[in-house]
């Protein structure tokens, strides 16, 4: 069971964060690292690889400047190895842009499944993981909360908002898994110190035979608007018929 699960590399959340001037770019020159949310990746590969009785676990990310501590994080873990793919010319990539690209790598490692998070915690966008699987032209499942592997079939409980759905799906395929999908476990010291000798393959944009690296521009970064103060609303006896206007004003109801 070879297992791909694509990473990203973000700036710590915990550190003051800055715009790259005239960008409007989030600064990801300093030190990067491993997503929160691909942490419960990594860890539902890895036990999927020890069930399945042998494999690896391959990490795919794309970060500026060669930058590998967060991969690392992931290779303390337990992951065997990693592909990074840095060029200058991915900077301000887009959400297309970057599935193409995280495709592209993939296809290298020549997967049996595909494991990313739902989104990353510095975008939000959503939608690369299902781009990936559209230009792999592989089944993608979302939301997972469970994942079991049965032969060649996959089988997930895809969470909703009514409860789960039970999906299968032929292998390969791209599967997103959400934060409770499994509890992702410490590295050891004995991991940590691996970490620093396993095979982390660095490629650029030419190795991949990518061209087409489009951009975002952002033109402005504004200020959310302050939060105004709220109506406080003394029950005199008529407060159920006051929040019905109230929602009826909204068109709520």
């Amino acid at each position: 069971m070879n297992v791909v699960v694509c990473v990203k590399q973000i700036p710590d959340p915990a550190a003051p964060q800055s715009l790259e001037p005239g960008t409007h770019t989030l600064d990801r020159s300093g030190k990067l690292i491993l997503d929160d949310s691909d942490a419960y990746g990594v860890e539902m590969a890895l036990q999927l690889a020890e069930q399945a009785g042998g494999g690896e676990v391959t990490l795919v990310s794309m970060a500026p400047n060669g930058e590998t501590s967060g991969l690392r994080t992931a290779l303390a873990m337990g992951a065997a190895k990693a592909i990074l793919v840095s060029d200058d010319a991915l900077k301000g990539a887009d959400a297309l842009t970057t599935a193409k690209v995280l495709a592209a790598a993939i296809k290298r490692a020549e997967p049996d499944l595909i494991l990313t998070a739902t989104e990353s915690s510095d975008g939000y966008t959503g939608t690369t993981p299902v781009q990936i699987a559209e230009i792999l032209g592989l089944p993608s499942i979302t939301f997972a909360k469970s994942v079991a592997i049965d032969g060649s079939t996959v089988k997930v409980d895809r969470q909703t908002e009514a409860g789960y759905d039970e999906v299968t799906s032929p292998l390969p395929a791209v599967v997103t898994v959400t934060a409770g999908v499994v509890e992702p476990r410490y590295p050891s010291f004995k991991g940590i110190m691996a970490a620093k000798s396993k095979p982390v393959e660095t490629l650029t944009l030419a190795d991949l035979g990518v061209t087409n690296a489009n951009g975002q521009e952002i033109t402005s970064v504004d200020d959310a608007e302050a939060r105004a103060a709220g109506e406080i609303v003394v029950d005199e006896g008529d407060g159920a018929q006051r929040i019905v206007a109230f929602l009826e004003q909204l068109k709520v109801i």
